[in-house]
This record gives C-alpha cells, structure tokens and sequence, in this order.
C-alpha cells in the first residue's frame, strides 16, 4: 500500500514539473495592438471616410479620402447655443476656418530660477486663434472653437496625412506668421473630390 502511494506521489511530482516546464516555455500570447486607423491603409476605403479635399494656407490641396480616428466625432462649442457640440464626419457638407487673432509673440525668460524679473531673449515665435464654421448636409451651419484631427488618404495603399484643427496654434522661434501653416478649409462629397483633384493639378503646374 505505502508503496503504491510512493509511486503516486513520483507521478504527480512528474507531472507537476513538465507542466511548470511546458508554461515557462510556452510563448506568452500578447493582445493584438489596436489601430487608431482601422483598414486607413487597406486597399479598400474605410466604411467611415468620405471623398473630398483639405486646402491649407499655403495653397496645397490635398484630395482623397478623409477620415477622422476611429469612433471619433468632430467636437465644436457651439457660440449661439453656448454648448459643446459632437458631429459626425458623414454629415458634414464643408469646413471653413477664419483668423480670429494672430500675433508675434516675444519670448521672456526669467533671468534667475527664484527670480520674478523677466527679460527678452530677442527670439519671437508667431501665434494665432481660429474660429471654424461647420456646414452640414441639410445646410445647417455651426460656428465656434473646433479642436479634431482629419486624416487625408490620397491613393489606396499609402499613409494618410495628419491635419489638426484647433483653435489656437503657435509656431517655431524665429518663424513669422505666413510659415504658420493652418488648414483653410474642407470639402467633403463625390463632386468636391474631384474638384480637388482638379486644383490640385493646377496648382502643380503653376
């Protein structure tokens, strides 16, 4: 009897070191990473993009297919009705953004670390705040502080272009306020798209 339960006892110590052998060796399943893109690269569209163009300041059009982050809405305060307001990309028309204010800022920096007096360092850096119109499909227009980020996808296959809309920007020291790059507007529908597309080729001509 003593002896049987010897030879149990081996067993199960056995068996017990191969399965904390086999986990140890066993290659740890990691959780698939997540794309903020979701098929943004794949050959076909993604269900939620739309066709048309984003200009920006400097006069560059860029037409194709836009998108925002997956489940993301646009979110704009709405100045007539005082709230914060969440738009789908799928029922807007156009986007339009207007200079509210822009400015060279100067940079001061403190002349001591427990100091409280300030000097002029002789860099400065341009900045600017925007208000956006957001026209949807039924002609309804809304108007106030936008802050987003549009992707742009020109061809199938390729990277989209990251554009962010917001209400406020700076630039670099030592850049002046034309090198402060702003997305001018945005056109959204079969028919913009290829307008785009033709203004985009004309632009390159030039």
């Amino acid at each position: 009897m003593s002896s049987t339960l010897c030879k149990s006892s081996i067993w199960l110590l056995l068996l017990g070191t191969a399965l904390s052998l086999l986990w140890q060796t066993a290659p740890a399943q990691e959780p698939p990473s997540l794309n903020p893109f979701e098929n943004g690269c794949d050959q076909k569209p993604r269900d939620d993009s739309m066709p048309g163009y984003l200009e920006t300041s400097d006069g560059r059009i860029h037409a194709g297919q836009l998108f925002l982050t997956r489940d993301a809405r646009l979110k704009i305060y709405d100045e007539e009705r005082k709230r914060q307001r969440e738009v789908p990309l799928k029922a807007i028309k156009r986007i339009d953004c207007t200079i509210s204010k822009e400015w060279v800022e100067k940079e001061w920096r403190f002349k001591e670390n427990a100091s409280d007096e300030k000097y002029y360092t002789g860099r400065s850096y341009p900045a600017r705040e925007y208000t956006h119109k957001i026209t949807l499909q039924n002609g309804q227009a809304i108007a106030g502080a936008l802050s987003a980020i549009v992707y742009v996808q020109a061809d199938a296959g390729k990277d989209p272009e990251r554009y962010l809309l917001h209400k406020r920007d700076k630039g670099n020291l030592g850049t002046d306020l034309k090198s402060l790059v702003y997305v001018r507007s945005i056109q959204l529908g079969e028919k913009e798209f290829e307008e785009g597309k033709r203004k985009a080729v004309h632009a390159k001509s030039k």
